[in-house]
């Protein structure tokens, strides 16, 4: 099943309310956790070194928060698009809550709502609530509201 498009600002508009379903699942594995380390140089043993972090209530490396939210774009475009404007900017959050850590080997997915929508003279401020889920989890490895400007 593709991304559900939607065509232009109002037809956004018509859907605030509306759960739009799920990405696929996504296996963090520890090149990619690795990868991230190195492009922000956060290197916490934590997170690259799996013989130190199997010794932890973890029982193993486990992915950066930020890694986890970084994923939001990508896993999102598997849930929805818009089409019908000019550009689409991310503007930030209203909320980010880490609430279960990502172990290296699990698979996430990710699960998006239209929260609001607020017009502008130039579009529309978009506001997504999402919500990472591990496979088999309890609880949520990530919540976050992203806010998108819409530009006509």
């Amino acid at each position: 099943m593709g991304a559900q498009i939607f065509h232009g600002i109002d037809e956004v508009a018509a859907a605030v309310g509306e759960h739009l379903g799920y990405s696929g699942w996504l296996e963090v594995t520890q090149e990619r956790v690795d990868a991230f380390a190195d492009a922000t140089d956060d290197r916490q043993w934590i997170h690259v070194d799996p013989e130190r972090a199997a010794a932890t209530d973890f029982g193993g490396t486990i992915a950066h928060g930020y890694l986890t939210l970084s994923l939001l774009p990508a896993l999102g475009a598997e849930i929805f698009d818009i089409d019908g404007v000019r550009m689409k900017i991310n503007y930030g959050t209203n909320k980010i809550r880490f609430l279960a850590p990502v172990p290296v080997g699990s698979r996430i997915r990710c699960g998006a709502r239209i929260q609001a929508l607020e017009r502008t003279p130039k579009g529309a401020n978009l506001v997504t609530a999402y919500v990472i889920e591990i496979e088999g989890g309890e609880r949520p490895a990530l919540v976050a509201e992203t806010i998108r400007v819409l530009v006509g």
